[in-house]
């Protein structure tokens, strides 16, 4: 069964930056779309961005521009490059995986345990 661990998370003011890393327990992952998600407080958990085997890439309206998603087959781990964060940013995140592509929370079977991200105005 695959396992993800996220890492990276953390305080940072309006306008910094910040990469989160998730790494899976087995090559089975390097197949699987990879996706972040994030849930602020009081909202639902929200997509956004995923990356396929071959790093094709789709990213949510909001973080266009702002956040980069990596994959790295050798160490098996997904990566969330955020820059010019803003207080709306805040969030845990969740790193996901799953055999086929979706924006949606319930496609995904694996979940990561999410890390905390705060951004301070």
């Amino acid at each position: 069964q695959v396992q993800l661990v996220e890492s990276g998370g953390g305080l940072v003011q309006a306008g910094g930056s910040l990469r989160l890393s998730c790494a899976a327990s087995d090559r089975t992952f390097n197949t699987y779309y990879m996706a972040w998600f994030r849930q602020a407080p009081g909202k639902e958990r929200e997509f956004v961005a995923v990356i396929g085997s071959s790093g094709n890439t789709i990213y949510a309206d909001s973080v266009k521009g702002r956040f980069t998603i990596s994959r790295d087959s050798a160490k098996i781990t997904v990566y969330l490059q955020m820059m010019s964060l803003t207080p709306e940013d805040t969030a845990v995140y969740y790193c996901a995986a799953d055999r086929y592509l979706s924006l949606r929370v319930r496609a995904y079977d694996y979940w990561g345990q999410g890390t905390q991200v705060t951004v301070s105005s």
